[in-house]
């Protein structure tokens, strides 16, 4: 039995039983039995129904935001935000999908040759918690669009999102079993893995989940996409506004208690403003509010559980321990919330210097220059976003050529857009989420020849 709980009240919000290993199989198998009639549906009508989704998903956004925040503890206009974002993700797919799956007319030593993009079958998504709505869409929605069908396992805090996203394609028209949820375990996951039916798997989680998956899927040669955090630079140079790029950088880090992937997470700000910087950011973390997450004034809630601020604390207390100098916060305020912290004095070794911190701590450090900066930026095994603020754009350009990230932001902050292609380079992951680059990530890619 898993259970739903709220991490500001600590009510249960909901329970769910595991189903066994025979009803997993029953799911991916009516699963694959939807995908023979999906891939022949008409793009026509896959769009008219993408948009019937966006529509239900605004409809429905009070209801379906106060169920993220009850479940993961997200502020109540963040969840607001994160439906209405995975609304345009649909429609922007809806009305661009046709285009990027165009066959394409390629020269040959035949008479005709193109390449088409034809769907694969059933994907398994694992999925986080952190944007219990997004991170699925974000997959989902292209590859549906393919004309796969999906599975999806998510986080146990968020077996309720899971089931609500479900049930959204089955009242939007979709034919069931374009998307079905699996309620199932850690070692169930590998066995939906080596499915014959189960051609693909996306996993966005961390690292370590990563090493896993991947290497199931491996083992059982099917195409895999992975995204898997980061440690993502936040680079200001000498010449940058700095008030705002303090103030950007603070909506970055803090974004969600700081339980992104791709926030703001090391600050490399040149000397000669460094000094200012930290003092601003300071400023910034002493006046946020904290509490109830389903209050509009609210600026942060409580982090998602009590492992996650545990293993926070500790990063946190060992740095310090090996000489990171705390400015402010560095203390949990109850067993819910972890007070907003700022660090300097971090370098290579400390937990909050070469590993992901899942939470409200910002670590400011200065460079020399523009070419220091990159080296800090690069001197990390992740590779998923970095920002770059200056007012030298032929500079900016040549700094976002060396470094090692999967999205550069030039004068703001790192996020995600369906117009863009998402996903990480170095342990951050492989593959792309959304542009056309994601729903082409599990397609045949066949080439036609014709003599």
């Amino acid at each position: 039995m898993y259970q739903s709980i709220n991490p500001y009240t600590g009510e249960v919000v909901s329970a769910y039983q595991k189903l066994s290993d025979t009803k997993a199989v029953e799911v991916i198998a009516t699963t694959h039995q939807t995908f023979l009639h999906w891939k022949t549906v008409s793009f026509s009508e896959r769009s008219r129904l993408m948009h019937a989704l966006a529509d239900k998903l605004l409809e429905k956004k009070e209801e379906l935001a106060e169920m993220i925040t009850a479940e993961m503890g997200k502020i109540i206009t963040e969840s607001a935000a994160e439906i209405e974002k995975c609304a345009w993700l649909c429609n922007y797919y809806a009305e661009n999908a046709a285009i990027m799956l165009e066959e394409e007319s390629m020269p040959s030593d035949g008479t005709v040759s193109y390449v088409r993009f034809d769907p694969i079958g059933v994907v398994y998504a694992i999925m986080p918690w952190n944007f219990p709505f997004w991170q699925v869409f974000r997959f989902a929605i292209p590859t549906v669009m393919a004309r796969n069908t999906v599975v999806l396992k998510h986080a146990p805090n968020v077996f309720g999102c899971a089931s609500a996203i479900e049930q959204l394609f089955v009242e939007s028209g979709f034919p069931e079993g374009v998307l079905s949820k699996l309620i199932i375990s850690v070692e169930q996951s590998d066995k939906v893995i080596a499915h014959p039916l189960v051609q693909g798997v996306t996993l966005t989680g961390s690292r370590k989940a990563g090493k896993i998956v991947a290497s199931v899927a491996g083992k059982y040669l099917k195409k895999s996409v992975m995204e898997l955090g980061g440690s993502d630079p936040y680079i200001v140079l000498n010449d940058a506004e700095i008030n705002n790029a303090c103030k950007t950088g603070m909506c970055s880090r803090m974004l969600n208690a700081g339980q992104v992937c791709i926030s703001a997470k090391r600050f490399i700000v040149e000397e000669h403003i460094f000094d200012d910087f930290v003092a601003e950011q300071k400023s910034l973390l002493e006046n946020m509010v904290l509490g109830d997450p389903m209050l509009k004034e609210t600026e942060m809630g409580p982090m998602a559980r009590p492992d996650l601020l545990e293993q926070l604390e500790e990063q946190v207390n060992k740095s310090i321990r090996m000489g990171a100098e705390l400015i402010t916060g560095g203390r949990r305020i109850d067993d819910r919330f972890y007070a907003p912290t700022l660090l300097i004095k971090a370098h290579k070794g400390m937990p909050v210097y070469d590993e992901e911190t899942f939470g409200p701590v910002s670590v400011v450090i200065p460079a020399k220059n523009a070419d220091d900066a990159v080296r800090i930026a690069n001197d990390t095994e992740y590779g998923l976003g970095a920002s770059i603020w200056t007012q030298d754009m032929e500079l900016a350009e040549k700094m976002a050529e060396q470094l090692e990230a999967g999205t550069i932001f030039i004068n703001g902050m790192t996020k995600s857009d369906p117009r863009l292609p998402f996903g990480g380079t170095k342990r951050s992951g492989y593959g792309r989420e959304l542009s056309h680059f994601g729903i082409r990530e599990f397609v045949n890619i066949k080439t036609v020849w014709i003599k």
